[in-house]
């Protein structure tokens, strides 16, 4: 087997309609629904499907919980433009800039928190 690319995510959330402002109007994402009811977070050519914690369906992790996440996304954006875009929309920065190891090479970036304090990485090759 060869694995050629991630599809989609899954994150559990405490508010959908949270996670969706955050996602949209600080890094962009477009909101999607699809199936009976459900909404994920589109970017690229792959998606967050997003579960709220009140409603978890049946075929999920052991131990969904909002909160437990840590993801790295890649920009095109200058990092430091990506820097001035989140001071803009208020949204404090946990760490960083700095280098990090990518899943390619060399990576510089910054950490912030999501309205469920996942651990959310910005960065540039």
């Amino acid at each position: 087997m060869h694995i050629e690319r991630l599809d989609h995510l899954v994150l559990t959330v405490a508010d959908i309609e949270r996670t969706c402002e955050f996602y949209t109007r600080v890094l962009g994402m477009e909101v999607v629904h699809f199936g009976e009811g459900r909404t994920a977070l589109r970017f690229g050519q792959q998606k967050i499907n997003l579960h709220p914690m009140e409603d978890i369906p049946g075929l999920v992790a052991d131990k969904p919980t909002p909160g437990s996440a840590d993801l790295c996304f890649v920009t095109q954006l200058p990092l430091d433009e990506a820097i001035a875009q989140l001071e803009r929309n208020d949204v404090a920065i946990v760490a960083g800039p700095g280098p990090r190891a990518g899943a390619i090479g060399t990576i510089r970036s910054v950490y912030i928190r999501d309205p469920d304090q996942n651990l959310i990485e910005i960065s540039n090759y």
